[in-house]
């Protein structure tokens, strides 16, 4: 393999990602205010959103284990896909609290299936020279799905305002054709070693085994994740500026544009220039937005520190799997992103409900300054470190 290849299976699975996400983010702007329409509170919404993330955060970890444990893939993909496919039309049957839920639950428990085989596939068809090339490229094309939903969103809307069931249905066409997409996949042979899963109760039990500088990098990422909230509050600053409904949905478009264009950049400036350069700066530039919505109140500076928060995400998220994934055993691989991926669901909750109340009790602004310090600190630590 070249060192800047893509291979065939990276390019598949970027594209199932990518018609996933469009139909996952067609209903993530809308979805609020659905469930605000029939009647539902944003304390049920709240909720469900955590159960969401819970459920995610425990299946990444736990089907990361199965999948190392049996050497499989492809069916723990492919299964994923197909739950998440699935759910969206769940949401068209009706609008009773326990479909809601079950709805989002096979979503997540879809996601959670999927995203550490998923990763250790496309580790798999990387060399030590394009690891974040790779994950940059997958993750590029996954945020363009990201861009193109909202877009089908408020494009179907304005045709047919409030016709939200019927766009749950429409949802379900492009994660259909993701599901079938999965089926021209091929995974390469790995070693197998026992066909059943591991006991629940070790889901996370990977740490005990993991080398000394996956446990250094992690708990950097981890720290880091326990104060990065959810976009939301960053959309809820502009909300609170004056900013309408519309801008709102069209800032997010363009956040996720300049994730989409740069991460396969930056995916390949990390491996020339070293993964902990491009993170680092990456987290430089969550400090610069984060201090920067802390004290503005201009819709053009909202707009600069959308765009630097874009570039921090194309720097960081698909570098963090690559750099992972170069510090553990090919065989651990599904493991090692799991357990990272699943605490890091979990510490976006707490995250999340943390801003939740600063901002409800104290001063919103504390959201914005703790969460740049510790992401400085976090910064500093990464640069002092022995990790390469």
């Amino acid at each position: 393999m070249q060192r800047s290849s893509i291979t065939k299976t990276v390019w598949l699975i970027s594209i199932v990602s990518l018609f996933t996400d469009v139909a996952s983010e067609m209903l993530y702007p809308v979805m609020p205010v659905y469930l605000k329409s029939v009647g539902y509170s944003v304390l049920f919404i709240g909720v469900l959103e955590g159960f969401a993330e819970a459920v995610a955060g425990l299946g990444k970890s736990y089907f990361g284990r199965w999948s190392d444990a049996n050497g499989k893939r492809l069916p723990f993909v492919q299964v994923g896909y197909i739950l998440s496919a699935v759910s969206k039309p769940l949401l068209a049957i009706s609008s009773y609290w326990f479909v809601v839920f079950s709805s989002r639950f096979v979503d997540r428990l879809g996601k959670g299936m999927r995203t550490a085989p998923r990763d250790a596939m496309l580790n798999a068809e990387a060399t030590a020279y394009n690891k974040a090339s790779v994950f940059g490229f997958h993750k590029m094309m996954d945020t363009f799905g990201a861009v193109t939903g909202p877009l089908l969103a408020l494009l179907f809307l304005y045709f047919y305002p409030a016709q939200y069931k019927t766009l749950f249905l429409f949802a379900f066409v492009p994660g259909l054709i993701a599901v079938l997409i999965t089926f021209l996949l091929k995974e390469k042979k790995t070693e197998q070693l026992k066909k059943s899963a591991p006991p629940f109760h070790e889901t996370f039990g990977y740490w005990k085994k993991a080398n000394q500088s996956y446990k250094e990098l992690i708990t950097a990422l981890l720290l880091f994740a326990l104060v990065n909230s959810s976009d939301m509050f960053l959309l809820l600053k502009m909300k609170e500026a004056g900013v309408a409904d519309t801008m709102l949905i069209g800032v997010y478009i363009f956040y996720n544009l300049v994730f989409a264009l740069f991460a396969f950049p930056l995916g390949k400036l990390a491996d020339k220039l070293g993964m902990k350069f491009i993170f680092c700066a990456g987290l430089f530039l969550y400090v610069v937005t984060y201090f920067g919505f802390a004290f503005s109140s201009s819709v053009a500076l909202f707009l600069v520190f959308f765009f630097t928060y874009g570039l921090f995400a194309a720097a960081t998220e698909g570098v963090a799997k690559a750099w992972i994934s170069k510090l553990v055993p090919s065989n651990e691989n599904a493991s090692a992103v799991g357990f990272y991926t699943g605490f890091q669901s979990i510490a976006a909750f707490i995250a999340s409900s943390a801003a939740g109340l600063i901002w409800l009790y104290g001063e919103p602004q504390l959201v914005f300054i703790t969460a740049g310090l510790i992401a400085f600190f976090v910064m500093l630590w990464l640069l002092r470190s022995s990790l390469s």
